[in-house]
């Protein structure tokens, strides 16, 4: 039995994270601490997810001709992911993420794309054959909108599963939409996509509905600490998250994504997915930065063990 091939295409940033008291307002100063510099991206976040959850994974990303682009990609092939499809784009930067992380451990994040533009659909044909040949493709919304689009519609034409997670949040076209098997997006997200408010789980049913109507078969709403609203066939239920004191968001939900696809393509049900990959996102909170909160799959069997 071969396993499961899944490509994972996105942003590849490195992040300078600084922590802070409480978000400045326009024209303040706020003094911070603990600043550093990491691997980010959501793309190669949840490519770090997936290869760290057990599945064979292969990157399609571009980078700069830097040396930080050359470390991620060292440390990429640490974490279990194939990196032959990912670039080195000449004379550009690797992108770069911004992020403020206040003393909830919650964030604000502002990115420059850098190299990450350079991931055209031009650019992207040498790859097709990756995307024809996966069992599945799991995308985000920082790469070049026209490729993420140009790469569901040749996924869904070879049966490849396609699962989204719209973020950043941007507006979707009927036609884009109609190529996505799985969507994930936040209640932010989900609002943007639908135009209905997602405060709570009327909401969230609503929004899904939604999203339903225009042919996505699997619905996933993430609700902060509250679980996820996880739609199908039009019958939805709220499956409720862990537990855990936060010191760090930035990778909460790039972690859930890469591990629900992992857990999906091994054969777990949809339930069972969520949960081992709600358990993987809360082993994430509570450690900072981004790729390095992601934690591995003997962790998150772990995590589930004990809370059997």
């Amino acid at each position: 039995m071969t396993t499961p091939r899944l490509a994972v295409l996105g942003s590849i940033n490195v992040d300078h994270i600084m922590n802070i008291s409480q978000f400045p307002k326009p024209g303040e100063t706020i003094i911070g601490h603990h600043y550093k510099i990491a691997f980010g991206g959501k793309g190669a976040n949840q490519a770090v997810a997936c290869g760290r959850s057990g599945a064979d994974t292969l990157f399609i990303a571009c980078v700069g001709d830097d040396s930080i682009g050359s470390d991620i990609i060292a440390q990429l092939k640490t974490d279990n992911i194939q990196t032959y499809a990912i670039s080195i784009i000449p004379e550009t930067p690797t992108g770069v993420a911004m992020i403020l992380v206040n003393e909830q451990g919650e964030n604000v994040i502002s990115i420059s794309a850098g190299a990450n533009a350079a991931l055209t659909p031009a650019h992207f044909t040498q790859y097709h054959h990756a995307i024809e040949h996966a069992d599945a493709l799991l995308m985000q919304l920082e790469s070049p909108l026209d490729t993420v689009f140009a790469a569901a519609k040749l996924a869904k034409s070879h049966q490849t599963k396609v699962i989204l997670n719209p973020a950043p949040a941007l507006p979707l076209s009927d036609e884009f939409l109609s190529f996505i098997d799985v969507i994930t997006p936040n209640e932010t997200e989900a609002e943007i996509l639908t135009g209905i408010s997602v405060h709570d789980e009327s909401g969230a049913a609503k929004a899904a509905e939604v999203l339903h109507s225009k042919g996505i078969k699997q619905v996933l709403i993430t609700l902060g600490s509250r679980g996820v609203w996880f739609s199908e066939q039009g019958k939805g239920t709220i499956i409720p998250g862990f537990s855990v004191e936060a010191v760090d968001t930035i990778a909460a939900g790039d972690t859930f994504n890469g591990a629900f696809v992992a857990a999906i393509l091994e054969g777990k049900s949809s339930i069972e997915a969520i949960r081992f990959a709600h358990a993987a996102a809360a082993i994430a909170v509570t450690r900072h930065g981004a790729q390095s909160s992601v934690p591995w799959r003997d962790e998150i069997e772990s995590f589930l063990a004990e809370r059997a």
